[in-house]
């Protein structure tokens, strides 16, 4: 079974992706006043676990980039090794 860098990268930058979406939603769901300081109902702690879930998303589709990037140099040096 032959599993390929490209295939690989684009697989997490989808997964980080609907984690971002996820988290998002939660974001947008938690409850605010029109004074955007909370409503008695928002406890702080609601907002972390979203929070962290995007900077997740946003480390993960960095490292996909890079090895996009990685695979991209790869199959270069190969072509000039060729030439």
């Amino acid at each position: 079974m032959n599993i390929s860098p490209t295939a690989s990268a684009v697989n997490i930058i989808n997964n980080a992706q609907h984690k971002s979406a996820d988290a998002a939603d939660v974001i947008a769901k938690l409850p605010v006043q029109d004074n955007e300081v909370g409503s008695s109902e928002f406890n702080s702690s609601d907002i972390i676990k979203p929070v962290i879930s995007l900077k997740e998303a946003e480390l993960e589709t960095s490292a996909a980039v890079k090895l996009l990037q990685a695979d991209k140099e790869t199959i270069g040096s190969l072509l000039n090794t060729k030439a």
